[in-house]
This record gives structure tokens, sequence and C-alpha cells, in this order.
């Protein structure tokens, strides 16, 4: 399995257990406004992805990201960065 898959699928769970939404309507071109998330179904999410891929998520590099694709995109940025350290 790949590590975009890993990150992907990952985030999508967590993403589809916090919001209590079946898995099967995930879309990455969504944000997580369209699945009728509130900020504290949101800040949820990203405590769980931090705690999950042992990451610090920046709130300035988090403003510029309008989907769930480009989450992904990010979360999959800040694993490869930390395997590098």
């Amino acid at each position: 399995m790949s590590v975009q898959t890993s990150v992907e699928e990952t985030v999508k769970k967590i993403a589809m257990r916090i919001l209590r939404k079946p898995e099967a309507t995930f879309s990455t071109a969504a944000s997580f406004k369209d699945y009728d998330a509130d900020s504290l179904d949101i800040v949820q999410i990203l405590v769980a992805v931090e705690d999950t891929f042992d990451i610090e998520l920046d709130d300035e590099e988090l403003k510029n990201i309008n989907n769930i694709g480009g989450f992904v995109g990010y979360i999959e940025r800040k694993v490869a960065e930390k395997a590098k350290r």
C-alpha cells in the first residue's frame, strides 16, 4: 500500500467517524463543511490527525486549504517532513 493511500484512508476513517457519516460518501473534492462539520468537529479531526500521525499542524497553513484533498496533501507533506528528520 502506498503512503498516499494510507494517509488518505486514515484521514477518511477519522473524519467520517467524528462526523458520523458513512465512508462511502467521502470525497476529496468536498470540504468538511460539506459534511456539516462544525468548528468542534473540525478541531476533533485535527487533534485526531495530529495524534494518529504524530505531527503538528500549523493553523496558518491550514487556512489556505479549501477541500479534503488539499488537507490530505498537507498531511502527506507533514508526514514526509517528519520521516526526513
